[in-house]
C-alpha cells in the first residue's frame, strides 16, 4: 500500500478532520460510498501498514521495530475493524489489547529519545485517537461500550462507514450528542482523477496527453465506468495491462478499457 498510495485532496481533508477530532478529544463520523478511499486514508493516518504485523503477532522485538515505534508515537492512533460477529465482550478485549500494545510501543520510542525515563513508566495510555472502520457492524451495546471508553479514558473516537451512518447513530442520543465533527468522503474529482490516471499511465510506461483524441476518449471512458471510485480504478488498471499484454497492444484505447471493464463485476458506485 505504501508504494501505491496517492495523496489526494480527500485524503488531506480526512487528515485535517482526524487531527481536529484528536485535538478536540471529541467523536467524529466519517462516511462515504464504498471504494472511495476511507479505509486507505485511515490506515495511512494511523501508520497501520507499518504497525499491523508488529501489533498483531506480538513477540520478540527487532532493531527495525524502532521505526514502527516512532510512527506510532507520531500518530498516537489505533485503527480497529470489528468483524461481522464481534460481540461487545470481544470488542472490549481486542481494543484493550490493541491500546495496550500500541502504548507500549509508543513508550519504547519516548524512552529511546529521552522524553521519559524507566522510573516514570506506569503503564499509562499514550493513544489519543481510536478509529473504528466498518462501524455499521457495531451493535447498540458495542456503541455504549465505546461511549463509556470515550468518557472514562478521554480518547478521541472516529467511526467510519457508509452514507447514512450519521442518521443511523442519531438514534442513540447519548452517543450522538457527543459527536463533534462529521466528514463526508467523496469520490475523486475531475482534476484528481486525471492526476491519478497520469500516474497509472506512467506505471505502464506511457504518457497521458489529454489533448490527444485517443487519450481524451480513454479518460472519458474511465470516468464513465469508475465515476471517481478509487477502488474500482485500482481494479481496472491491472485488467487494462492484462488486455494489452495478451493482445500485444501498445496504446490504451477506448476498446482496451471496455474489454478490461467487461472482466470486472461493477456494482453501483
Amino acid at each position: 500500500m505504501n508504494q501505491r498510495f496517492i495523496v489526494t485532496k480527500e485524503h488531506r481533508r480526512f487528515t485535517e478532520f482526524a487531527d481536529a477530532v484528536r485535538r478536540g478529544r471529541t467523536i467524529g463520523l466519517c462516511f462515504g460510498p464504498a471504494g472511495v478511499g476511507k479505509t486507505l486514508s485511515a490506515r495511512r493516518y494511523a501508520h497501520w501498514e507499518k504497525a499491523y504485523d508488529l501489533l498483531t503477532y506480538w513477540g520478540p522485538r527487532a532493531d527495525s521495530d524502532a521505526k514502527v515505534y516512532a510512527a506510532l508515537a507520531r500518530s498516537r492512533t489505533v485503527l480497529y475493524t470489528p468483524s461481522v460477529l464481534t460481540t461487545p465482550r470481544v470488542l472490549k478485549d481486542e481494543l484493550d489489547q490493541a491500546l495496550a500494545r500500541t502504548s507500549i510501543c509508543i513508550e519504547q520510542h519516548l524512552e529511546a529519545v529521552g522524553q521519559i525515563t524507566p522510573a516514570r513508566r506506569h503503564g499509562r495510555n499514550y493513544v489519543e485517537l481510536l478509529i473504528v472502520d466498518e462501524s455499521e457492524r457495531l451493535r447498540p451495546t458495542a456503541l455504549e461500550l465505546l461511549r463509556d471508553r470515550y468518557d472514562r479514558d478521554n480518547i478521541a473516537l472516529i467511526l467510519i462507514g457508509m452514507p447514512g451512518l450519521e442518521k443511523q447513530f442519531s438514534h442513540y442520543p447519548q452517543f450522538y450528542s457527543r459527536v463533534g465533527f462529521a466528514h463526508q468522503y467523496r469520490p475523486l474529482g475531475t482534476d484528481e482523477l486525471l492526476f491519478v490516471l497520469q500516474r497509472h499511465w506512467r506505471s505502464l510506461g506511457k504518457t497521458l496527453d489529454s489533448e490527444d483524441f485517443t487519450d481524451a476518449q480513454a479518460i472519458a471512458t474511465i470516468t464513465r465506468i469508475t465515476r471517481g471510485n478509487f477502488r474500482l480504478l485500482e481494479r481496472l488498471f491491472p485488467q487494462i495491462e492484462r488486455v494489452m499484454r495478451i493482445n500485444e497492444l501498445d496504446t490504451i484505447t477506448n476498446d482496451v478499457i471496455e474489454a478490461a471493464a467487461s472482466t470486472l463485476v461493477i456494482g453501483t458506485t
